[in-house]
């Protein structure tokens, strides 16, 4: 297919402003993923998109598998809540209340 391009799996782009540390959130735009590396702030990095990845999840609120979460950069986690953060995915395993970690899939979920 001429028009093809990549798979699509992971995309290179600029490592945003302050850089970014290789398995850290990454959200610019609509783009969402996590960092394949370690990159200074407008050094190419590969951010992947696709799978399931372990999160530092919010403690005080317990996770259902399909429930949305979204990434909070101010706090560093990930939560059910939508107020300041940034929508990220979807639980792929139920998390209690008093857990601190979750797991979460990108990739055609959002």
């Amino acid at each position: 297919m001429k028009n093809y391009i990549q798979p699509g799996n992971s995309i290179t782009i600029p490592a945003p402003a302050g850089g970014v540390v290789s398995g850290q959130p990454v959200a610019v735009g609509s783009l969402r993923g996590f960092a394949a590396a370690t990159a200074a702030d407008g050094v190419d990095v590969a951010i992947v998109r696709n799978g399931v990845f372990g999160v530092v999840k919010v403690a005080g609120e317990a996770w259902a598998i399909g429930d949305k979460v979204y990434y909070n950069a101010t706090n560093g986690n990930f939560t059910k809540t939508a107020a300041g953060a940034v929508l990220f995915g979807f639980a792929t395993a139920a998390a209690l209340s008093a857990a601190t970690a979750g797991e979460v899939a990108l990739g055609d979920t959002l």
